[in-house]
């Protein structure tokens, strides 16, 4: 069990990733057929259920491409599908509190990290998965390392305690929202005001102190390149339904000149 995207930031390179929103796996595997790093399926705002996510991540694995889900909120349960079925990370949307994070760890982290649930289901291949099938502790020490759980700072409680936050054992990395953070702190889609440059300095220099990653949702590349010379190390790039709209319509505005 190795996590590529993990393994691509741990030796400093910049990623790049896409919402994938599309609902399919067939979309799924055309994803990974790119040079992203990752997807990231979206059950917060997206209509999946747990099969079908799961059929998304067998498609992303056919070409080794970490997928990553957006839980649709931090209950034990959505928590503790997503990792079963094999996602190679959780993004956790509207965390407030370090309490609310270190109940993350707990649901999310095998032993001693945390009190995950023990299920051999697919994302253990069952339990026949060289990682799953010898000694228990190894399995957890796999499992804990590779399995990426990092919480959206997207809210005032989290940017006040982003330093706090950051340094809780068990927590890989941050996952900025930039719209609402935005809007949590009064000043919606507002990004060049100085006070909203000035918080996302502080989130990157409390993850980079806590020796923990960075991951922001860009709304186009060329924010994408603004974020990473601002010390970001992965990008989440718009999301893949635009992509098709856009091709399709510079196609047929091609064609009919």
């Amino acid at each position: 069990m190795k996590n590529l995207l993990r393994e691509k930031i741990m030796n400093g390179e910049k990623t790049v990733g896409t919402f994938f929103e599309a609902g399919n796996a067939n979309v799924a595997e055309a994803l990974a057929l790119t040079d992203l790093d990752y997807m990231l399926i979206d059950t917060e705002h997206g209509p999946f259920d747990v099969e079908s996510v799961m059929s998304m991540l067998r498609a992303a694995e056919l070409h080794d491409t970490t997928a990553l889900v957006r839980v649709k909120d931090s209950n034990r349960n959505s928590v503790l599908k997503m990792l079963d079925i094999g996602a190679g990370g959780l993004i956790i949307p509207q965390v407030h509190s370090i309490e609310e994070i270190q109940k993350l760890v707990e649901y999310a982290k095998y032993y001693p990290l945390g009190q995950r649930g023990v299920a051999f289901a697919r994302g253990a291949g069952y339990g026949y998965l060289e990682h799953a099938a010898g000694d228990i502790n190894d399995y957890f020490a796999v499992c804990n390392r590779e399995t990426l759980l990092v919480p959206q700072c997207e809210t005032m409680g989290c940017l006040e305690n982003i330093e706090e936050i950051a340094k809780v054992d068990g927590v890989d990395g941050i996952f900025v929202g930039p719209y609402d953070l935005s809007v949590a702190m009064g000043i919606p889609t507002q990004f060049d005001k100085p006070e909203f440059q000035a918080a996302m300095e502080r989130i990157v220099k409390a993850v980079k102190a806590a020796g923990k990653f960075t991951i922001i949702y860009c709304a186009n590349a060329e924010v994408a390149n603004t974020r990473l010379s601002q010390g970001f190390d992965s990008v989440t790039v718009g999301q893949d339904i635009n992509y098709y709209i856009d091709a399709i319509n510079a196609m047929v505005k091609e064609i009919h000149v």
